[in-house]
């Protein structure tokens, strides 16, 4: 039959899937609604309230797809959270965000010309929506519902990683503000359907630990005492002592489903090239050798955790070797560079001043392994996400970021 005032009416397979055939509310025929005789507006009312219904009733409470994307690190997962603080390390200025579709080209905050891996992985997982940064004003409500990104630029494990940039958002305050997410879920879902959707149906990505490096444990003059007085095996083993109380905090919080990223080859990014005068097919040894010693570390840590908290799985992310991968056979990816900024000023790799709006920059940015004097452009972001989500064990183990959404 002909409905009146030109109703929409949803395909059948549409209305079974998403209207619910489960739920005694959101089964209501549209031909029973139509012949109703009510008002347009009234119609326009009752289709919301099933959807809304239907969202609460098959979406938040079922088992099916990846629910929400939780992401914790620094600048190579931020979304945005430190154009909220007062702070040196920013990215919300062009050129950044140059080739981010969902703003138009604007800059967002992260520090990259397009998605982050976190965005590129949440998209495969069929995330509908980006992970809002947690300090945006708008994390609040339904918005939450899809995850929160926890991410700061400048962040690191340990508490003094950072303060170069006089703010940033290290991972203990990181997780004190899912704290307060979690209780959020509770009100919005109900304490027994929001521990079902945090331990069933979320992941909780964790990429940090370069910072503790780079911003830390080597910084020239603010790390010289540091350096003397502790050894590089004593400060990584407080690195590892941290992250253990760090992610079991959020084991207690209802965390089950962890990636965890260890730290890429830190002394072959623009940044070290550059400052340490090396050709274009070196690497800065000390740099590397402190990331493989703490990526060793890591990697046991994950294998106790496995094995110490229950239900829980600790995915590791084996992104030193994936990122040496593209340095070392770039053409192989379809990139002419491995070495040089795409944006950034200095030196014969651009790479010592930031990138920003007076930085030279090249017009192929799809070539460029980086986009900056730190951070993997885009294009990269690609790959690496592709080989985490589907990649075998010798990228991400023991299982890929799709197996561990269907576990």
């Amino acid at each position: 039959m002909q409905t009146p005032y030109n109703i929409y009416k949803p395909p059948k397979v549409y209305r079974q899937k998403y209207l619910g055939i489960s739920s005694t509310v959101a089964s209501i025929s549209f031909e029973e609604i139509t012949m109703a005789s009510v008002k347009p507006w009234s119609l326009v009312l009752v289709f919301f309230c099933i959807m809304s219904l239907s969202y609460f009733v098959n979406g938040a409470g079922s088992n099916e797809g990846l629910g929400a994307s939780f992401i914790f690190g620094d600048s190579l997962v931020d979304a945005g959270n430190n154009n909220y603080l007062q702070t040196l390390s920013r990215a919300n200025i062009p050129p950044n965000g140059i080739d981010f579709k969902a703003s138009g080209g604007q800059p967002t905050g992260r520090y990259t010309n397009g998605r982050t891996i976190g965005d590129i992985v949440g998209e495969e997982l069929g995330v509908p929506s980006y992970a809002v940064p947690y300090l945006a004003p708008n994390s609040t409500g339904k918005a939450i519902l899809y995850g929160v990104n926890y991410a700061s630029g400048g962040g690191g494990i340990m508490n003094a990683t950072g303060r170069i940039f006089v703010n940033r958002l290290g991972l203990d305050i990181q997780i004190d503000y899912f704290n307060n997410t979690r209780k959020q879920f509770d009100k919005l879902l109900g304490p027994s359907k929001a521990k079902d959707y945090i331990s069933k149906r979320s992941i909780f990505s964790i990429t940090i630990g370069a910072n503790d490096f780079l911003n830390n444990y080597l910084l020239p003059v603010l790390s010289v005492g540091a350096r003397i007085s502790e050894s590089p095996d004593a400060f990584i083993d407080d690195m590892i002592n941290h992250l253990r109380n760090q992610l079991t905090r959020l084991y207690q919080l209802d965390a089950r489903k962890f990636v965890i990223g260890n730290v890429g080859p830190i002394g072959c990014i623009p940044y070290q090239k550059t400052v340490n005068q090396l050709n274009e097919n070196e690497c800065v040894d000390l740099a590397n050798k402190l990331a493989m010693q703490y990526n060793r570390r890591l990697k046991e840590l994950l294998s106790e955790l496995n094995g110490k908290l229950q239900g829980a799985i600790f995915v590791h992310a084996n992104v030193y070797d994936l990122v040496m991968e593209l340095i070392t056979n770039y053409t192989k990816y379809g990139f002419t560079t491995a070495s040089k900024a795409c944006c950034g000023n200095g030196g014969q790799f651009a790479g010592i001043i930031p990138c920003g709006p007076t930085s030279s920059l090249c017009k192929d940015r799809e070539k460029h392994v980086f986009w900056d004097p730190y951070h993997p452009s885009e294009a990269a972001n690609v790959i690496i996400a592709r080989q985490l989500l589907n990649g075998s064990t010798k990228y991400i183990s023991p299982v890929n970021l799709k197996q561990l959404r269907n576990l």
